[in-house]
């Protein structure tokens, strides 16, 4: 089974997540640093919508301006194009599998991909 996770190794549960996926045989893995290759506004809206949220629910607010700058109620467009822009207020870790995708917190949101 192929699995791409969009990782920040400085993140506890995205390591945690590929710790996961890295220990399964079966799986093939593609880590991409998404902070250093962020995914594309078409690629991040096929995500969400496969993991079926929307992308408010995959940003990121601890840590980020995003409260402040009123994202959590934008529209879906503003909230990728800001995502896209800074990839810092994509929540991580998302992960795709042929199953689909899903934004893996906590950690073991993964096993229902595999």
């Amino acid at each position: 089974m192929k699995a791409t996770i969009w990782h920040n190794p400085k993140c506890g549960t995205s390591r945690k997540t590929l710790a996961i996926l890295e220990n399964l045989s079966r799986v093939e893995l593609t880590v991409i640093e998404y902070l250093k290759h962020p995914p594309t506004k078409a690629k991040l809206a096929q995500l969400y919508a496969d993991a079926g949220i929307t992308p408010a629910q995959g940003l990121r607010l601890r840590g980020t301006d995003a409260q402040e700058r009123g994202l959590p109620e934008a529209s879906d467009d503003a909230v990728l194009e800001a995502m896209v822009a800074e990839p810092i207020l994509i929540e991580r870790p998302l992960v795709e599998t042929e199953k689909g995708a899903r934004l893996c917190r906590p950690q073991d949101e993964v096993l229902a991909l595999l």
